[in-house]
């Protein structure tokens, strides 16, 4: 007998395939890179800001080798600009989340922990449908 998780995630599974479960595994990998980065700057004595932006710079092209080629098997150097972008992209609407809710006295650290999961699924979107998207 199935359990009822398991009859959740086939109709994900189906949907999107397995590339999004190969992109979370590899994104935990990226994410405590990236998170051992941020904080690392902030116990330096880093504004947040700059620590984010150290943190996003070392992890692009760390993340560019490992989602490209375990998640989407393409590392062709035509996909690094559109990656770079993304992470720009994804940069300045982290940065401004942080500002916000580090305004309403949330410390940096507990905002990086809350976004990270939403940051990751609008990144899986974005190289699926856009960086990595298969020419037709």
């Amino acid at each position: 007998m199935e359990s009822p998780s398991i009859k959740l995630i086939e109709p994900i599974k189906k949907t999107i395939g397995y590339q999004f479960f190969r992109f979370l595994g590899v994104g935990v990998l990226n994410t405590i890179f990236g998170y051992s980065v941020f904080l690392m700057m902030l116990l330096l004595g880093f504004h947040p800001s700059i620590a984010l932006l150290i943190a996003t710079i070392a992890g692009i092209l760390f993340n560019f080798k490992s989602i490209g080629h375990l998640v989407f098997g393409d590392t062709s150097k035509n996909r690094l600009m559109p990656f770079i972008g993304q992470y720009v992209f994804l940069y300045i609407l982290n940065w401004f989340l942080l500002q916000e809710l580090m305004n309403q006295g949330m410390k940096p650290a507990i905002v990086q922990l809350i976004l990270l999961l939403p940051i990751a699924v609008l990144s899986f979107t974005i190289n699926k449908f856009i960086v990595f998207r298969k020419a037709t």
